[in-house]
């Protein structure tokens, strides 16, 4: 029964990390863009909304930046998700009609 101090400090430790590990939420494009749209309508505080929906501040300013950035990426027609607009134009004819299908 001869244990070295800190060995069962460092265990618990490491058990901690692995339970927030696998407990940690994760949250998928749709909740991040409910979340930051409910930011920017301004109805509320943004402490309040994060309190709300069990965020960090700094985490609904991250999404916040990547989401308003995306944006202006897609507004000027950088690369990323070209989504339906962007997708292939269809030929023309000589005559101008579209040969969609060909």
């Amino acid at each position: 029964m001869n244990k070295e101090p800190g060995t069962s400090k460092d265990a618990a430790d490491k058990l901690v990390k692995n339970i927030r590990r696998k407990t940690r939420q994760t949250y998928s494009a749709e909740e991040k863009i409910r979340i930051v749209l409910a930011g920017l309508r301004g109805e509320e505080s943004i402490s309040a909304l994060c309190r709300r929906e069990g965020i960090s501040d700094s985490l609904y300013y991250t999404w916040s930046k990547e989401f308003l950035e995306a944006g202006k990426r897609r507004l000027s027609g950088g690369e990323g998700d070209r989504g339906p607009s962007g997708a292939a134009k269809a030929p023309k004819r000589a005559s101008g009609d579209i040969a969609w299908p060909p």
